[in-house]
């Protein structure tokens, strides 16, 4: 059987209740593909199933918990029983853990890896055969130049980046016999995502996200990307490809770099308790495609360039133009404030 053309093709996306999966979704629904919806929130994926009617897809709610080899099989059957093909797979679920190596819970360690690189695992294990039976199909694994290079207080995530990187290679070398049956790995930098509100965290601060951000769409259309033209590693991202180059260069040099830049970039001032996050529990809250992440960074950046420009006598024009105005020329009036 020859892999359709996008807008006939049948794709699971997991983690699709919020962030890139999500995006990914939308991004499929408007080419015309049928999605089936995989996260643990159900809700979330009916909101999401609707949006996708919406602008033209098709969409499936499976709701399933990656960590359960027996959910994600049942995914796959429900593909094949419900569509009679499987032409591609994006494995996206995955959580987080802040904290430095020694002070974080073993058991919220060993959770991130059941779920980041297992839950990868079950989703390979489920797609390849189908894969085979039918000839073709595309596997898509969501890594993250964090599988490249490591960053402290996120052992746990790094680590299964990395596991997530290896596995891909090793099966893209075990399918070198079979002429249609790709895996790719995405490799994004820091994007604008709810993975930081849905956190584990155990540092005692709040943490965000590095910089510079992606928007979850620029990944999805990456990923959508290798869905129709399979590559076998695509960096996202200005920084990413550098961040994975200076490492194999210079490890020693990048690894200091990278531990200050984060000490600064990644944590905020102030204190929090300890939390689990989503690590075994779905959280409620943050449904959408974005965490608000880069809203707040402009928003701040714009008031902050008000604030200078009337301590120097200028009046800003109201409405959208004095937005504009103040927008282009925050960043300059920030560093001008910086010396």
């Amino acid at each position: 059987m020859p892999r359709p053309k996008l807008s006939d093709s049948v794709i699971v996306v997991t983690g699709a209740s919020s962030g890139i999966g999500r995006a990914t979704a939308l991004s499929l629904a408007r080419s015309g593909a049928t999605v089936l919806l995989a996260a643990r929130r159900e809700m979330p994926l009916r909101e999401l199933a609707q949006e996708c009617a919406h602008v033209g897809g098709r969409a499936q709610v499976v709701p399933t918990d990656v960590t359960d080899a027996g959910a994600v099989q049942r995914l796959a059957d429900t593909a094949w029983e419900h569509h009679g093909r499987l032409d591609g797979w994006v494995n996206n679920a995955g959580v987080s853990l802040f904290g430095r190596f020694e002070e974080v819970p073993l058991e919220a360690f060993r959770r991130v890896i059941e779920t980041n690189f297992f839950g990868y695992v079950h989703g390979a294990r489920a797609a390849l055969p189908r894969f085979r039976e039918q000839g073709h199909g595309v596997l898509v694994n969501v890594s993250s130049v964090a599988g490249r290079v490591g960053q402290p207080a996120t052992s746990a995530y790094c680590a299964s980046k990395f596991a997530i990187n290896g596995l891909g290679a090793c099966l893209r070398e075990e399918l070198l016999d079979e002429d249609d049956i790709h895996v790719c790995t995405v490799l994004p930098g820091s994007v604008d995502t709810p993975l930081f509100q849905h956190a584990a965290n155990y540092t005692g601060r709040e943490v965000k996200p590095g910089t510079p951000m992606l928007h979850p769409a620029r990944v999805a259309r990456a990923i959508v990307s290798c869905l129709e033209n399979p590559r076998s590693e695509v960096f996202v991202g200005l920084s990413s490809r550098p961040l994975a180059l200076l490492q194999s260069l210079r490890p020693a040099r990048n690894e200091r770099q990278m531990a200050r830049q984060l000490e600064r970039d990644r944590f905020d001032d102030h204190s929090t308790p300890p939390t689990l996050g989503n690590l075994y529990e779905p959280m409620p809250e943050w449904t959408g495609t974005d965490g608000g992440w880069k809203r707040a960074k402009r928003a701040r950046r714009t008031r902050i360039a008000r604030n200078l420009l009337g301590a120097m006598g200028i009046a800003v024009p109201g409405g959208g133009l004095g937005s504009r105005l103040v927008a282009q020329n925050a960043s300059l009036l920030e560093a001008l404030r910086r010396r």
